[in-house]
């Protein structure tokens, strides 16, 4: 029996925004706008209403989280479309368009929107995977939510974006959010990343090149090394796409999946698609 899914995205099966826009990251700048949830904003803000009408500013849609809660739960069911999803929870990405956790949303917004509906019964049945840029501002909000008795759900997964060394920091600042599982979003990777010692307290590592509007080169070569590295940590490793500018030993790989996704086109060694337990 196939399980509906509502994204492409291979490490989940259902995305959620509780809110739309962003503060801007370093895939959206005034010089640089290659990040694909501001892209999709400029094309469809101004006439859908699912999204933001300008997507640096930011506004809530209370309701979506309650909406995602009473999606049927998938826990021992067979993903036709990802079996390396099989026998998991259902899996919804929080903040796919968006980061809600950029400056203008509250925590009371979050608290009411987001940590109600991860603990409702419904939500229970459920792993959330949180994203964003901003892990200082979510550690905050965590201490927040422990001033009012309020422990951060164990189905609630803290995950941050890396895409250079400049944001490693981010990983530092990850280690501060008490989730059961914490995670690491190394996509698009915009460069060769030495990942040894930032992997202590990291309980998932995804991995991706760019694709899309202004995607940059992806060698398969760091997909090897981080992949070690994650072995030899112990931690589990997901390699999502080599990205549409896809090279091995200094050749491009000519891929017929626009995004390098289709893993059918990969050398054995690279199809890793490994969960944290759940």
């Amino acid at each position: 029996m196939k399980m509906a899914n509502d994204t492409g995205i291979h490490w989940t099966d259902d995305t959620v925004n509780p809110t739309t826009g962003c503060d801007g990251c370093e895939l959206w700048t005034p010089t640089n706008r290659v990040c694909y949830a501001g892209i999709l904003h400029e094309q469809k803000g101004a006439t859908n209403i699912g999204f933001s009408p300008v997507f640096n500013i930011l506004q809530p849609h209370p309701g979506r989280m309650a909406e995602a809660a009473a999606r049927p739960g998938l826990r021992g069911r067979v993903r036709d479309d990802g079996p390396w999803k099989n026998g998991l929870p259902r899996l919804i990405f929080i903040s796919s368009n968006s980061d809600s956790l950029s400056t203008d949303i509250s925590f009371d917004y979050l608290y009411a929107e987001i940590i109600t509906h991860v603990t409702s019964p419904q939500g229970r049945r459920h792993v959330w995977q949180w994203l964003t840029k901003r892990p200082k501002r979510m550690a905050e909000f965590a201490r927040w939510l422990e001033g009012l008795g309020v422990t951060w759900p164990p189905n609630l997964w803290a995950g941050t974006s890396v895409t250079t060394t400049d944001t490693l920091s981010r990983v530092t600042q990850l280690l501060e959010v008490p989730a059961a599982v914490r995670f690491l979003s190394v996509e698009p990777q915009l460069e060769d990343l030495d990942m040894s010692r930032h992997l202590d307290g990291i309980h998932w590592v995804i991995q991706g090149g760019g694709s899309g509007t202004g995607a940059t080169r992806f060698d398969v070569e760091w997909a090897d090394r981080m992949r070690g590295q994650c072995q030899e940590a112990g931690v589990p490793y997901f390699l999502k796409q080599l990205g549409s500018v896809a090279f091995e030993n200094g050749e491009r790989l000519r891929l017929r999946h626009p995004h390098g996704s289709d893993w059918s086109e990969w050398a054995e060694r690279l199809k890793v698609r490994e969960f944290p337990d759940v």
